[in-house]
């Protein structure tokens, strides 16, 4: 069972920063930021993938809206910036297989990937 079903369950504590009808928003525990919240629809969804094909349309509404509930919460703001990830499988690095959203913020975050040219 993967980390984020264990948190769902209540098995291990975290700091909740928005609880809602079909979404979890808390903080990252090893932070790559000053602001990292993870978002996680409550639904058993693998990736952004899965999430978009499958979640309910009321799933889909709620988890945008929490998202963007946790940006004004924590205080990221679109004028100063933020990133907001997912990561997919191997190639995209992803190491929970459940979907979830990535918010930082809170300083610059550098070029997302490499380029390679």
């Amino acid at each position: 069972m993967n980390v984020f079903a264990r948190i769902l369950r209540g098995e291990i504590p975290n700091k909740t920063v928005v609880d809602s009808a079909h979404t979890l928003a808390f903080h990252d525990i090893a932070p790559s930021a000053p602001v990292h919240v993870l978002v996680i629809p409550k639904g058993a969804y693998v990736d952004f993938a899965d999430f978009a094909a499958n979640a309910s349309a009321e799933e889909i509404l709620d988890f945008h809206r929490t998202a963007a509930k946790v940006c004004e919460i924590t205080g990221v703001k679109p004028g100063e910036g933020f990133r907001a990830i997912t990561n997919s499988g191997a190639h995209g690095v992803q190491e929970v297989p459940h979907y979830h959203l990535h918010i930082l913020g809170g300083r610059v975050m550098g070029r997302m990937v490499a380029r390679t040219d």
